[in-house]
């Protein structure tokens, strides 16, 4: 009986401390939005910052779906009219990486410009 008592409060000691060591990594997560308007991407170019992981917040405001695709990324997501989606990339090192839309290849273009200096990021 006594060593149940003891492996349970240990199992909850080793998830209480998963817990704290993992959260600030979510809350620490840096978020940037693009905006599907007119089957365009906007910002046409997105600069994040080199070495960190970031969210993408995708939001199609047009009515008909759009899909983000890029294969430098290596990210696709289909996102329906009216909707939102959410990409996480990175880290990744500087440099451009283009994505586009899959449903309006000629106009939905766009790039991730990565920097090294955070502060160009903003």
């Amino acid at each position: 009986m006594k060593q149940t008592i003891r492996m349970r409060k240990s199992r909850l000691s080793v998830i209480a401390l998963l817990i704290l060591l993992v959260a600030p990594s979510y809350a620490a997560t840096p978020e940037f939005e693009i905006e599907i308007r007119n089957h365009l991407f906007l910002p046409d170019t997105l600069t994040i910052p080199a070495g960190v992981k970031v969210k993408l917040v995708i939001y199609n405001r047009d009515a008909t779906p759009e899909e983000f695709e890029s294969y430098e990324l290596n990210r696709e997501k289909v996102i329906l009219g009216g909707r939102k989606a959410i990409v996480f990339i990175g880290p990744l090192a500087p440099g451009e990486y283009p994505f586009f839309g899959e449903f309006n290849p000629q106009t939905a273009l766009g790039t991730i410009l990565v920097v090294a200096d955070a502060n160009a990021a903003k």
